[in-house]
C-alpha cells in the first residue's frame, strides 16, 4: 500500500523491532517522516473513511485487526476486512504499535478499495515521542490519518464546553498535541490529534461528523465491533 514518497512499509514489517530499545530507535527514525502540511480531505467528501481498531486473546497472544471503510458522506458501511495474528510485541505503554500495526496493515490490505482517511483509536501527535499508532500507519502506509482516544493519556486539558463540538486544546507543557472534542452533549469528550496529511482543525471536523449520534465516531464503533467477532471465530 505504499505511495509515492513514503517509506517502504515492507521493509519496516520485515526487520519489526522485538524490544523497547529498537521500537523506541524506529520511532525516533520515522518521526520527521510525518506529514504536517497537508489539510487532508474536506469533511463530507466523496470517498471513504476507513476505521481500525484491534482486540486481544491474551491467553493466546492473538490480535485480531479490522479495517471498516465508509462512505464518508452518507457513512454507510461499503467494505470491511479483517486479519488475525500473533502478538510479537510486549505490552509497553507508549509502544502499542508495535503489538498492532502489522495485523492492521494486513487488514487494510484485504479491503477492495484504498482508504481516503484512515481513522485510529488512539493516538498521533498526541505521544510522548509525538509518533503514536495514527503517525506510524501513516507514515508506513501514505494514507492520510487521525488518532481519535478515548484519554488524555499523559496530557492535560481544560474541560471543553457542554456543547456538541466544543473543543480545548490537549496540553504538553506549553504545546497543543491535539485537541479534546465533545462530540455529543453533556457526554464525555475525545481526544483527537494529528496522524499524517491531515490537519488538526480537519481532524477534528472529522471526527463530529463521524460521530453524529455516539461519543465515539462510526469508523471506531464499527471496527471495534468487528474485531472482536473476527477474534471469537479465530
Amino acid at each position: 500500500m505504499d505511495t509515492p514518497g513514503t517509506i517502504s512499509c515492507d521493509e519496516e514489517l520485515r526487520h519489526w523491532p522485538s524490544d523497547e530499545a529498537q521500537a523506541r530507535a524506529v520511532q525516533d527514525r520515522l518521526r520527521s517522516s510525518v506529514r504536517l502540511d497537508e489539510s487532508g480531505p474536506q469533511p463530507g467528501f466523496a470517498g471513504t473513511v476507513v476505521g481500525v481498531d484491534v482486540a486481544y486473546d491474551d491467553e493466546r497472544d492473538v490480535v485480531a485487526a479490522a479495517a471498516v471503510a465508509l462512505d464518508a458522506r452518507s457513512l454507510a458501511v461499503v467494505d470491511e476486512a479483517t486479519a488475525v495474528g500473533q502478538v510479537s510485541f510486549p505490552y509497553v505503554p507508549g509502544l502499542l504499535a508495535f503489538r498492532e500495526i502489522p495485523t492492521v496493515i494486513d487488514a487494510l490490505a484485504r479491503l477492495t478499495r484504498v482508504p481516503d482517511l484512515v481513522v485510529c483509536d488512539g493516538y498521533g501527535l498526541a505521544h510522548p515521542r509525538r509518533f503514536g499508532l495514527a503517525s506510524h500507519l501513516g507514515v508506513l502506509t501514505g494514507l492520510p490519518t487521525i488518532g481519535v482516544a478515548k484519554n488524555p493519556f499523559t496530557f492535560r486539558y481544560a474541560p471543553p464546553g457542554p456543547e456538541r463540538g466544543a473543543t480545548s486544546p490537549l496540553l504538553d507543557g506549553d504545546e497543543e498535541v491535539g485537541r479534546a472534542l465533545r462530540t455529543q452533549k453533556g457526554v464525555k469528550p475525545v481526544f483527537v490529534s494529528v496522524g499524517h496529511r491531515v490537519d488538526l482543525d480537519r481532524a477534528c471536523a472529522h471526527t463530529l461528523r463521524l460521530a453524529a449520534a455516539y461519543r465515539l465516531p462510526e469508523t471506531t464503533r464499527a471496527a471495534d465491533s468487528l474485531c472482536r467477532k473476527a477474534l471469537a471465530g479465530a
